[in-house]
């Protein structure tokens, strides 16, 4: 059987959601069967909710193409925050952040923004805003990876997942000392959400993308940074120290 991403090609729909669909389909089965014996029209609201969850949960297969120095995009959605930071500590001096804002009706799988290896992970409790609040990703339940990207790109990259007001629930599957591949999946957020992206800001740096561009995890180049032979070039890259946070309270399945 042919394969992608070690599971059957035939297999679309993310594993994480087959609780809540087994879940749907036994309670909207049965209350269609239930309306459709007083109308055949009755039925067809629960069917068309069941359709939706099961639509929420698919992962399409996903195989960009990417120039060395371009980013992806982290997740499906619309990208509603594009800020640029004096200077973002984790990464050790200027950043820019990109935000996106998931939908119930957007693909919800995260996918790494770049090739590399994961430094750290951190979980935060938090509040339930809005996704698209710009507060929410500071303030909101949020678990973030920070990434150390393979030569020759600059770093470190940072991704954060963040509940929004409907998701309750975050889930990742990287672990520190993880190697990610560019696009590759990692894991995802339930029920509409919000997903950053925190990059170097430097000379040469671009986004591609503006506020209110839709983006695909995966597809969508994000931006272009400059090699790291080009940036040693004109000023040295700060390191940013390794920060000393817990391992995530709940970061897997």
């Amino acid at each position: 059987m042919i394969q992608y991403e070690g599971r059957p090609l035939a297999m679309l729909i993310a594993r994480e959601g087959l609780r809540e669909i087994l879940l749907a389909t036994l309670v909207l089965g049965a209350l269609a069967a239930g309306l459709g014996l007083v109308h055949w029209a009755l039925a067809i609201p629960p069917l068309i909710v069941w359709i939706w969850v099961l639509s929420f949960f698919r992962d399409p297969n996903r195989h960009g193409e990417f120039a060395p120095g371009q980013l992806c995009s982290a997740a499906d959605g619309r990208v509603t925050e594009i800020t640029e930071i004096e200077h973002y500590a984790p990464l050790g001096g200027p950043a820019i952040k990109i935000g996106a804002f998931l939908s119930i009706f957007n693909v919800h799988i995260n996918r790494a923004p770049s090739s590399g290896t994961v430094r750290a992970i951190s979980y935060q409790r938090g509040r339930f805003l809005d996704a698209r609040h710009a507060d929410s990703g500071r303030l909101n339940e949020s678990n973030t990876l920070l990434i150390d990207p393979d030569e020759p790109m600059p770093g470190p990259v940072e991704v954060r997942q963040v509940a929004g007001k409907v998701a309750r629930r975050i889930i990742c599957h990287a672990k520190v000392g993880d190697h990610l591949t560019l696009g590759e999946r990692f894991g995802l957020i339930k029920f509409g959400s919000r997903t950053e992206v925190i990059m170097p800001r430097l000379a040469g740096t671009q986004v591609a993308v503006k506020v209110g561009d839709s983006v695909r995890a995966g597809v969508t180049i994000l931006a272009c940074q400059p090699l790291r032979e080009a940036v040693n070039a004109v000023t040295p890259i700060p390191t940013a120290p390794i920060p000393d946070v817990p391992e995530p309270a709940r970061a897997a399945s």
